[in-house]
C-alpha cells in the first residue's frame, strides 16, 4: 500500500515537474524522423497481464518487423534523436505514465516482452509476482548493455547466452529481499549511472 502510494505521487509530480522537457522531446523526435512521438510495445505484467509500455520512440517506424529485440548500441534501425534519448535513459521518461496508471513501478523487474516470458523456468516466475519497474539491480549493472550488444556479430545471442541469465538472477534477488528502502537505494544508484556514466 505504501508503494503504491510512493509511485503514484512521484509518478505524478516526475510528469508534472518533467513537462516541459518531455514536450521538448516530443518535439525532436517529430522532427527528426517520420512517425509516432511514443512506442507502445506489449510488456509482459504482473501476474503475467500483458500491458502497453510507454516509450519515446527512438527508432524508425515498424522497427520491430525488421529487426528483434534487444537492441545493440550501433543498430542501424535508431534513429540520430534516438542515440541520444537511449544514452541518457530519456526515452524511459514516459513509463512516469504506466507508473501512474497502476501497470509498472517505479522500481521492480524491468518488464520483458512475451518471447522471453515464455522461456521461464518455474522459479524465475516468481519476477510477475511484483509490478514490474522503470529500474531495478539489473537496469543498474546492466547500464552499458547496448554497448555491448554492439560488439558482437551476434547481439541476440550474447543477449539470451550472457545478460539475460545475469538480469533474472538480480531481478529475482529484488524480488526476494525488495522493501522501500531497497527502492529508495536503487532509485538514488539509477541517478547515479545515468547522470555520471
Amino acid at each position: 500500500m505504501l508503494k503504491r502510494l510512493f509511485d503514484i505521487v512521484f509518478s505524478f509530480l516526475g510528469l508534472l515537474v518533467l513537462s516541459p522537457l518531455l514536450l521538448i522531446i516530443a518535439i525532436l523526435i517529430k522532427r527528426d524522423s517520420k512517425g509516432p512521438v511514443f512506442f507502445r510495445g506489449i510488456r509482459v505484467g504482473r501476474f503475467g497481464k500483458p500491458f502497453r509500455i510507454y516509450k519515446f520512440r527512438t527508432m524508425v517506424v515498424n522497427a520491430d518487423e525488421l529487426g528483434g529485440s534487444p537492441t545493440a548500441d550501433n543498430d542501424p534501425r535508431i534513429t540520430k534523436a534516438g542515440r541520444f534519448l537511449r544514452k541518457y535513459k530519456l526515452d524511459e521518461l514516459p513509463q512516469l505514465l504506466n507508473v501512474l496508471k497502476g501497470e509498472m513501478s517505479l522500481v521492480g523487474p524491468r518488464p520483458e516482452v512475451e518471447e522471453y516470458v515464455k522461456l521461464y523456468g518455474e522459479e524465475e516466475k516468481a519476477i510477475l509476482s511484483v509490478y514490474p519497474g522503470m529500474t531495478d539491480w539489473a537496469s543498474i549493472e546492466n547500464a552499458d548493455e547496448g554497448a555491448i550488444l554492439a560488439k558482437s556479430p551476434d547481439p541476440q545471442k550474447i543477449y539470451r547466452e550472457q545478460i539475460w541469465p545475469e538480469k533474472l538472477k538480480l531481478q529475482l534477488k529484488y524480488v526476494e529481499e525488495h522493501s522501500l528502502w531497497i527502492d529508495f537505494k536503487i532509485i538514488l544508484k539509477t541517478l547515479k549511472v545515468v547522470i555520471f556514466s
